[in-house]
């Protein structure tokens, strides 16, 4: 018989690649997480995991049980959600991991909305950047993610989550007041293919998104200064540093006197963002309406 509690030792693993990074996650010692797989092997009579560089990686055969693992978790998920549904489960704790301007659109929204029609829940925020929250969720850490889908995301059938799309946004060209384009009604990307940039860090979803943008625009962008703080970027714009793309939500509330905001033209970077939870606990009594109450909140945004 084995052992579901070790097949979430191999999901983490698998997640992670290492069995340090794994023990780290599930706050377990890496020889703890060994032996736990070395028992799992013994149960399932197959080598699971083959040593790759510094890491591991998963045999055949631990693909396959990673499979069953998927499906198995989803399974005491939603036991776990039935469950609580059946003891009344109307008062609680919700842990949600969300990056800044996600936290500002529906988050707060929705805290405040829960507040008036579910005053038993109770929320904790984790502000987390828009690729560090799905570790979180999916190492136990966060109950729900509010996370923005970036190259290298899980992707819509990922058998580890449950995936709620909320609302999409595009990225603005902003532009010193005195550069050149700045008067034109919208903007060409391969107009600034000679620009100096500021960006986010590399790793950050929304530096892959301008990245992504300018290469289908035909070029590389020269980053010259890196922030992950829009506000920090748009001040380096106004000063002249160079030339940016920003979330439309980010721009919000601003101070813009130093620059100009421009749509781009043609096909143009879209922020996407969604919550996602552990597959199975979406029908959690204190996770469904939490689930419920962001998506409310992402129908109010103005349209992007």
């Amino acid at each position: 018989m084995i052992d579901p509690r070790r097949l979430r030792i191999l999901r983490a693993v698998a997640d992670h690649r290492t069995v340090t990074a794994a023990a780290a996650a599930l706050y377990l010692t890496p020889s703890a997480v060994s032996q736990q797989l070395a028992a799992l092997e013994q149960e399932t009579g197959h080598a699971l995991l083959t040593r790759s560089g510094r890491g591991v990686r998963l045999t055949a055969a631990g693909e396959i049980l990673l499979g069953h693992a998927h499906e198995v978790l989803a399974q005491l998920e939603r036991a776990e959600a039935e469950l609580a549904a059946y003891a009344g489960g109307s008062a609680g704790e919700v842990t949600v991991a969300a990056f800044a301007t996600g936290i500002a659109e529906v988050l707060a929204p929705a805290i405040s909305r829960l507040g008036r029609e579910h005053p038993g829940i109770r929320l904790r925020v984790r502000d987390a950047e828009g690729d560090q929250s799905l570790p979180l969720l999916l190492d136990g850490e966060a109950d729900v993610a509010l996370a923005v889908e970036y190259r290298g995301a899980p992707g819509a059938d990922d058998g580890r989550l449950s995936v709620l799309p909320l609302y999409a946004e595009p990225f603005e060209a902003v532009l010193p007041s005195g550069h050149p384009l700045a008067d034109l009604p919208a903007v060409a990307l391969g107009d600034l293919s000679d620009s100096d940039w500021v960006g986010q860090y590399p790793g950050n979803p929304c530096h892959d998104m301008t990245l992504l943008a300018c290469e289908l625009a035909g070029f590389q962008p020269r980053f010259v200064h890196s922030s992950d703080d829009f506000r920090a970027v748009t001040a380096l714009v106004g000063a002249g540093a160079g030339v940016a793309l920003v979330p439309r939500s980010a721009l919000r509330g601003m101070d813009l006197k130093e620059v100009q905001v421009r749509p781009v033209a043609g096909p143009a970077a879209t922020r996407r963002v969604f919550a996602a939870t552990r597959r199975g606990a979406e029908a959690h009594p204190l996770i469904a309406p939490v689930l419920a109450a962001l998506s409310r909140e992402a129908e109010r945004l103005p349209e992007h």
